[in-house]
């Protein structure tokens, strides 16, 4: 017997006493974090949005990720099939010392947007030498 598997967008949650600008849902996009000798990169699934539509901010420890899909792509035809509901996307991550806060880069490709946190060189895995004792 075959098994089903639903695919459903989680609406992203709100801190207390924060509100929206626009009226509509957000998602939590779906990530992947995977750790690097050097860097953290952390990819995020966000359909249908691009380089403009991308906004990531570093406040304190705490990095956030927001993304705006256009409502008028969506009106211009009518969905066939659709396993999830259309919206913005929001998520947030705490992030230790350990990253250079400076070195941060994004990229979008396809909806799919990649970031690469670089460790500071204190947080970096070093080899130490060993010598022989006189």
């Amino acid at each position: 017997m075959a098994t089903t598997r639903e695919l459903q967008k989680k609406e992203a949650e709100m801190p207390d006493g924060v509100e929206r600008t626009r009226p509509r849902k957000a998602y939590t996009p779906s990530v992947d974090i995977l750790e690097k000798k050097d860097e953290i990169v952390v990819t995020a699934d966000m359909p249908g949005t691009d380089e403009r539509s991308v906004d990531i901010s570093l406040e304190k420890n705490v990095l956030t990720i927001y993304g705006m899909t256009d409502p008028e792509q969506q009106k211009a035809s009518r969905p066939f099939y659709a396993e999830y509901g259309v919206g913005d996307y929001q998520r947030a991550f705490t992030i230790s010392e350990e990253i250079d806060r400076d070195g941060i880069k994004a990229t979008v490709k396809n909806g799919v947007l990649r970031l690469v946190l670089p460790k500071a060189q204190a947080a970096k895995t070093r080899k130490i030498e060993v010598q022989a004792g006189a």
